[in-house]
């Protein structure tokens, strides 16, 4: 498995990724994950004895099972970016069942898609693999483009069809962040009444945090804090799209750091800042889980392959990657989801 993945990255890119070793905060510091966690790390908190069963669900389904490690496919694109754009690679997944069984064939802990995806299909596969519902989206087809995340549906909805859990955004940093804030808390605060689990798409978004040709909503201090507002709604696990670079606050000139942000918790290498994203967790007691990008082709396998290995060398809990899995044919999404989870599978790539 570990000759298959330094064939795949490269002898340069392998010893940079593998060989690293983390400087910043001690991986002695971290809560890391493990086929315990559910035990180890849930069991003294709030959540409810239904909540625990579903993360234990979670946990528990997939070539990943009682690892520690979630692989999820997360197929939402027929609304945050039309239809016709996501599904023209590959037209089958027009039809919402073989989005569904994708997630099986791939090995996946869990589906993550819309409601009108797993009500078509639900009493056929809701308990063959956890569902979990994605229950807002920003849609497109208004003009000029707005970038708003709206409830598409009701806790109560996602529960009768049989989630497990709950998928949100929210777009922290733009102007309807605070509507969007109080809105999931209040959906993520009845799904754990319901014994569900949570997942928060945790998303920088706003004009301004674009400077002197710079993107900064990749920036490690401004997903961290994004993070941390996640957390902080109890949210259980948190996507996020993995740290580019740091420096969005000061380069920016707003909000609050500290000059050990960027000296003492993170370098430039991409595992120290995916685990600045790690710590921003809780330290790691609430799962971190990167996403795996847009699809570019035929570097998709490789790419996949090293966003897990940062993922999993910072502290984090897994990845959850969609358009580098279907929008090619079904054998080669099944290729690169397997490769994904061989990752966490391996006993060789361990903490940094």
């Amino acid at each position: 498995m570990l000759q298959a993945i330094e064939q795949l990255l490269g002898a340069e890119k392998t010893a940079y990724l593998l060989q690293h070793q983390c400087k910043t905060v001690s991986k002695d510091q971290l809560y890391l994950p493990g086929g315990d966690f559910i035990d180890r790390i849930w069991s003294g908190t709030n959540r409810t004895i239904q909540t625990l069963r579903s993360l234990q669900t979670l946990h528990g389904h997939g070539r990943l099972a009682n690892s520690g490690y979630l692989s999820i496919l997360p197929i939402d694109q027929g609304i945050e970016h039309s239809a016709g754009s996501a599904f023209a690679p590959n037209p089958i997944y027009f039809d919402p069942e073989n989005i569904v069984k994708l997630s099986i064939e791939g090995g996946c802990n869990a589906v993550a898609t819309t409601f009108g995806v797993l009500g078509a299909v639900a009493r056929k596969y809701a308990h063959k693999i956890p569902f979990v519902v994605k229950i807002n989206h920003n849609e497109l087809l208004s003009y000029p483009n707005k970038y708003d995340q709206i409830m598409y549906g009701s806790i109560e909805d996602a529960w009768n069809l049989g989630a497990v859990a709950v998928g949100a955004t929210i777009y922290f940093g733009s102007d309807e962040s605070t509507r969007q804030i109080q809105e999931v808390a209040q959906a993520f605060e009845m799904a754990h009444d319901l014994g569900m689990a949570t997942i928060l798409w945790c998303y920088t978004r706003n004009n301004g945090f674009k400077k002197d040709g710079k993107d900064y909503h990749t920036a490690a201090d401004l997903t961290g804090q994004a993070n941390h507002l996640g957390v902080t709604i109890q949210a259980d696990i948190i996507k996020q799209k993995l740290p580019t670079n740091n420096g969005g606050f000061t380069a920016i000139g707003f909000g609050k750091s500290h000059p050990k942000m960027y000296s003492e918790l993170a370098t430039d290498h991409p595992i120290d800042l995916c685990r600045y994203q790690v710590i921003n967790n809780y330290m790691g007691r609430i799962g971190l889980i990167n996403s795996g990008g847009e699809s570019k082709g035929a570097s998709d396998l490789a790419e996949a392959v090293e966003t897990a290995i940062i993922n999993k060398r910072a502290g984090g809990m897994g990845l959850i990657s969609g358009r580098k899995a279907f929008q090619k044919p079904v054998a080669e999404g099944v290729k690169l989801l397997h490769a994904i989870q061989d990752v966490y599978l391996s006993n060789d790539i361990t903490i940094a």
